[in-house]
């Protein structure tokens, strides 16, 4: 059953003397509070997890404290790869949710409070306690992040408004700015009193989200509550047998190499990453096979195979930074600047210090060279997006050989290719869940933000195989083989930039 507010905005948006935030709808500051706050605590836990995997051990950085997991870097790097995929696996399952059951608000409230679940759990000592939280913190950031994003495009009445952008620019904003404050409050705090007491900070952080959620739902679009496709009679109970059967299934897979004596984490991660790629092509077949479709919907989904596939190659390198990078900042930096001296958690709100000082200006530029009837297409966007990444690694290259015999270099290299990467970030991510919104078939709304997600859950297990595949991630060849991968893949969109811009349709 669908929610009603207690006091509806007009569908088309906010009235003429209707309070706006930034000269949008007033609901887009709700949604730019929640979704700061949950990226607090996301943003949180990502600064802390490589470190505190590898805290007490032999890869740990030297003068960092213990009481971590002791684990192997190479073991680190496909676990922090991989739970920052498995964030964004369950988005179909919230998409599907937001269309089918709950409606996107009420699935956003049920997502809040099973990130704060998890987020306690992880406060507690045990690995058995460790991993509940991640799967939980896991599960409710996937099932948030489509509906919240949906219910930002159901704040613009026309799907082509020029205003469409640069509202999903500032909304990228909040996500940017619970990302600065993370690392430099939870980061501090995990790293240098209690890793544990870092976990109940992020606990803390989405506890806020949720209830400036729920305070605030009156300044959201009716739509909002509205279940576009509700469930046949009986269709309900089918989606539960058919979930347990697959529950069922997994445990038995899971269950068999244990009896055996062939199960290990190794095991485990290999069969969650393929699995993590497996999903999203599925899931995007399936929508794209759906005969239900009209002939416009379906020629927009086969352009929609080259956004998501820019996507996914995009977000395996980019999201090294809370890796690779991050691993390379603790072991290889020097650890100050100008003479003051920092935890290393803290390069991870690099990127978000560029996103709020850059965002208005990328906001500002997309209107400016609208009216002027010269806005790069978004075909052109994702390309040139793709080139920056594969830019940001090429100076990798450098730091890394310089430290290649131990040797510490400045952290300006790291700051340097987390600047390169924010303007590539600017150009591909904020306009991707735009176009997402304007694409979409209106019978997967939510679910289609969520296939959007799936990109980066893609991505990055496809760089955890690479690693459980045995390649070193950090070194210096491997880095300069993933930047000339981005520089061919950004080639590619281009190249075929008048074929997709024709599937598009009306969609520009």
């Amino acid at each position: 059953m669908a929610l009603t507010l207690k006091e509806p905005a007009s569908p088309n948006g906010p009235t003429a003397s209707a309070k706006t935030f930034f000269g949008h709808p007033r609901g887009l500051a709700t949604l730019f509070l929640t979704e700061m706050w949950e990226r607090f605590s996301f943003y949180g836990m990502r600064a802390l997890l490589p470190l505190y995997l590898i805290a007490g051990g032999p890869a740990a950085a030297a003068g960092s404290q213990g009481n971590g997991l002791a684990m192997t870097g190479a073991t680190a790097l496909a676990i922090t790869s991989l739970y920052m995929a498995m964030v964004y696996l369950p988005c179909m399952t919230g998409g599907w949710l937001g269309d089918r059951l709950w409606g996107p608000r009420r699935t956003v409230i049920v997502s809040g409070c099973v990130i704060v679940a998890g987020h306690l759990m992880l406060a507690l000592p045990g690995l058995p306690a460790f991993f509940a939280g991640l799967a939980l913190v896991a599960i409710g950031s996937g099932l948030l992040k489509a509906n919240i994003s949906t219910m930002v495009g159901h704040l613009y009445e026309r799907e082509d408004s020029p205003r469409r952008d640069s509202g999903f620019t500032v909304f990228y904003m909040g996500i940017n700015l619970g990302g600065l404050l993370a690392p430099l409050i939870i980061g501090t705090v995990g790293q240098q009193v209690s890793w544990h007491l870092g976990f109940v900070l992020a606990a803390v952080g989405m506890a806020l989200g949720l209830m400036q959620f729920v305070l605030g739902t009156r300044h959201l679009n009716r739509r909002s509550d509205v279940v576009p496709e509700p469930l046949a009679p009986g269709e309900l109970g089918r989606v539960i047998r058919k979930f347990l059967f697959w529950v069922g299934a997994a445990a038995i897979a899971c269950a068999a190499p244990a009896l055996s004596g062939h199960f290990t984490l190794h095991w485990a991660l290999v069969s969650l990453s393929l699995v993590g790629i497996a999903i999203p092509v599925a899931a995007l077949a399936r929508i794209k096979r759906d005969k239900a479709l009209d002939r416009g919907e379906r020629s927009r989904m086969s352009a929609y195979v080259w956004f998501f596939a820019a996507a996914a190659v995009f977000w395996m390198i980019y999201d090294q930074g809370a890796s690779t990078m991050a691993l390379f900042g603790a072991k290889s930096t020097t650890g100050e600047l100008f003479g003051f001296s920092f935890p290393s958690s803290w390069l991870q709100s690099v990127n978000p210090v560029f996103i709020m000082a850059l965002g208005p200006v990328f906001a500002w530029m997309w209107m400016w060279l609208v009216r002027r009837r010269r806005e790069p297409t978004t075909v052109v966007k994702f390309a040139l997006g793709l080139w920056l990444i594969g830019l940001s690694f090429l100076v990798f290259v450098v730091p890394m050989v310089m430290a290649g015999h131990g040797a510490r270099v400045s952290p300006m290299w790291l700051v340097s290719i987390y600047l390169i990467q924010t303007i590539g970030e600017l150009c591909l991510s904020p306009v991707g869940l735009s176009l997402t919104t304007k694409m979409a078939p209106l019978k997967y709304a939510s679910q289609m933000m969520g296939i959007w997600f799936l990109a980066v859950t893609a991505g990055d297990c496809a760089a955890s195989l690479l690693v459980l595949g045995g390649i070193d991630l950090n070194t210096a060849p491997v880095v300069g083989v993933e930047a000339g991968l981005a520089a061919l893949a950004g080639l590619a969109v281009f190249l075929r930039r008048d074929r997709v811009r024709s599937l598009m349709g009306a969609v520009r």
